[in-house]
Order: C-alpha cells, then structure tokens, then sequence
C-alpha cells in the first residue's frame, strides 16, 4: 500500500502505527512534517516543508489562525502535485486536521481517500479556557474560541472518516464531526512500560541512587505552565515536604508554553513558582530534570511512590497513561478527560484541582503508607491493558479505521493473531 502522513510534528501521533506499518516491509510510505531534527529513518521517507506564509503578529484574531492553517494546507498540496507527477499517488492519506496541512488534499487526489485526526474542538465553555478562575478570560474569548474551529470545519468536509483519541475529546464536537468520528486511541505499550522493582535513578547532588524504597513524588509534564497545574503542584510541594521531611520531588518538564499565555515572569512560570513559593522549600529537596530522554521519563516513573498528574480540562496526556502501565500510585486532578482513565479510590486518587492543600494531603498519604495504596498501581495498569495495549486494543482498532476506506486487496491485518 502507498501510505501519505502528514503531521507537522513529526511523528506525532503516529508513532506506534508507523512502526507497525514499517515492520511489514511491504508499504511505500512519505511522511510529510515542518520538524526538521528528527534523523532520516530507514523505513520510510520524510519530506519537510515550511509553510510559505503566516499571518502577522498584528492580524485579525479570529481569522489569524485561519490564515496560518490554510498556507500550511497550500504548501502540503503544491508538495503532493509534485509528489503525484513523480509517480505517488497513496492509496490513503492519515493526517492531523488541527493545523491545516489536510485541507486542500482532495483538491489534489479527489479520490484517494483521507483519515483525519481531530484532537481538541475549541470552547470557552467546559475546556481549558476560563477554568482556572486565576486565568480569567476576556470577554472576545468565546468569539476566538468559536474562530480556531474554522480550520476543523473545512478539513471535515475534506476528510472520508476521523479519529480522536477519547470519549472527552469526541464528545466535545458537535454532531457532524460524531457522525465522521471514531474513538481511537494511539495506544500505550505496555510491554516496554513495565514496573520495575529494583529501579534506581542516580542524581548528581545525591551520593546514591533513588529507588522505590525512597519517599520520591514526581510531576512531568511537556512544559512546565497552568494547563498541567505546574502552579498547583508548587502550591502544594512546601507542605509536602514540611509534613514528609524524607521526601524528594523530582521534576520533568521544559520551559517553554506548549498551551495558553505565557508567564511575565522573565524565567518563565517555573521562576514564578519559585519565586512565589520561596523560602518555605527547601531546595536541595527539589530536582528539575527539565526535558529528558524517554528512558529517563521511565526511570523517574519507575522510582516515583507517588506520582502527580494535573490538567485542566483538556487533552490527555500519554505521560499519565504510561505511568499507569507502569503501576504508579497516582494523585491526578478530578478533571476531563482524567475521569475517563482514573477512579478515586479505585486505581488513583483524585483531588480538586484547584486546592493545593487537597492536593499535599494526597500526596503524603501515599508517602506515608505505600503498601496500603499499592493495589491503585496494578489496577491502573490493568485499565491501560483493557483500553488501551497498544498490541491488543489499539493497532488493530486503527488497522480497521484504515481498512474501512481502503480496497480489500489492500486491507491490514486486524488483529494481534494476525501482525
């Protein structure tokens, strides 16, 4: 089969089932994206392109998002004429439809058939706009909000079926897309995400090594900003550390803002944190790690007693999901879409996202009796192993999205029996 991706950020949400397809070794597949560090792989090819316009800083806000999206659609089309002259022409294309680079496809192939992926539909109702009342919104927010769907109206009528990743997500777009829409996720591999009882984790101001016999709660997160409660978690560390005098906090997370404004201050949220927080921790107790490889992602969660994991609502992030595989005992937000992976009491906790002092006290009753809350671990991997195993659940389910729109001749095994 003759495979299109396009993605801007390489791989996206295509990790696994790009993997999957190159293991076949019987697919011809180009994978177009804007990220240009990621190395050339053996198995397929990666065209980068670079949009030839974005609106100005200063254009019109409602249609600024618009304007950027459709130049990226323009620039992905021009690419596959080109690519279409040269003798590819995919017999399905699987692409994002948040910024744009789908829009135009089936004015180059009206035929060849294109599985979107719709991520997030905007609001200022019931997402993560306006639910931190410390963020408030300005009264043109609901009218932004209602412009940034501008791009995912046109790319439906661009696309032959969708897929968005969970129940929270899907429910939050309106009937047309549903009538288009299937739930599925991109999976968690849950034979790479294992707990590991002998785990260290070295630090270089500690003269030995962090294991799970240590009081060690850790918080990651893409950035470090108010989307993922970074300012939550921070409110809440000095009692945390006050009440559990052994205790660690480990920190991932860059500093840059993947979502919403940014900080004021000139060192970001984190220095804004820091600075509010001040005196009342001690820092030597405190470890930021900033942005780390994926192994050491898995070491920290594999030491970690107590996990944290804080959103607005909004899209789930695949970091609480792999801790979950890996058996953490996690302290999340009682916000969409956690509810939808995490039960109180049943293989997490969950607590108000805006009471840091709900949060702390969480968080050291887990310290404080790991043997006791152990069986929320192994009942979260459980939940990741019956919705979303990467092998069982989730490939197969996209191999069926994909053969819905593709000849028989064609179609992808559809089952674990059958990779």
């Amino acid at each position: 089969m003759k495979i299109l991706f396009v993605h801007q950020n390489y791989p996206g949400q295509y990790k696994h089932l790009l993997k999957r397809l190159e293991a076949a070794r019987e697919h011809d597949i180009v994978f177009l994206t804007q990220r240009r560090e990621v190395p050339d792989p053996a198995g397929h090819r990666i065209l980068r392109y670079t949009p030839s316009h974005k609106a100005a800083g200063d254009a019109y806000a409602l249609s600024k998002d618009y304007e950027t999206c459709t130049a990226a659609g323009v620039k992905v089309a021009n690419i596959c004429r080109k690519l279409d002259r040269e003798g590819f022409r995919p017999d399905i294309v699987i692409g994002h439809a948040g910024w744009g680079e789908t829009l135009f496809l089936k004015e180059v192939w009206p035929g060849v058939p294109v599985l979107a992926y719709f991520e997030y539909f905007y609001s200022a109702v019931g997402g993560a706009v306006g639910f931190d009342p410390e963020y408030p919104i300005s009264d043109q927010m609901p009218f932004i909000m209602a412009a940034r769907n501008a791009t995912q109206w046109v790319a439906l009528g661009s696309c032959d079926a969708g897929q968005t990743a969970t129940r929270w997500q899907f429910n939050r777009y309106p009937k047309p897309f549903q009538d288009r829409l299937t739930v599925v996720h991109e999976g968690i591999d849950t034979e790479a995400l294992k707990p590991d009882p002998a785990a260290e984790l070295g630090l270089g101001r500690l003269d030995r090594p962090l294991t799970r016999a240590d009081e060690v709660v850790t918080y990651i997160a893409r950035n470090l900003e108010p989307t993922r409660g970074f300012h939550v978690f921070m409110r809440a560390l000095p009692a945390i550390l006050d009440r559990r005098p052994a205790a660690r906090a480990i920190i991932i997370g860059g500093e840059e803002v993947s979502y919403g404004r940014a900080s004021s201050h000139p060192g970001g949220f984190k220095g804004e944190m820091m600075a509010e927080v001040g005196d009342r921790i001690d820092w030597s107790r405190v470890h930021f790690l900033g942005r780390v490889p994926y192994e050491g992602f898995r070491r920290v969660v594999q030491v970690s007693r107590c996990h944290v994991y804080l959103s607005v609502p909004f899209v789930l992030s695949w970091s609480l999901l792999e801790a979950m595989a890996m058996e953490a005992t996690i302290v999340a937000s009682d916000t969409a879409a956690i509810r939808e992976v995490l039960r109180d009491g049943v293989n997490g906790r969950l607590v108000d996202f805006l009471k840091p002092a709900q949060l702390a006290d969480a968080v050291c009753d887990v310290l404080a009796r790991p043997t006791e809350f152990a069986a929320l671990g192994k009942a979260a991997r459980a939940t990741v192993e019956h919705q979303y195993d990467l092998e069982r659940v989730c490939l197969p389910a996209q191999a069926r999205l994909i053969n819905a729109l593709v000849p028989k001749r064609l179609a992808l095994p559809a089952g674990p029996s059958e990779a």
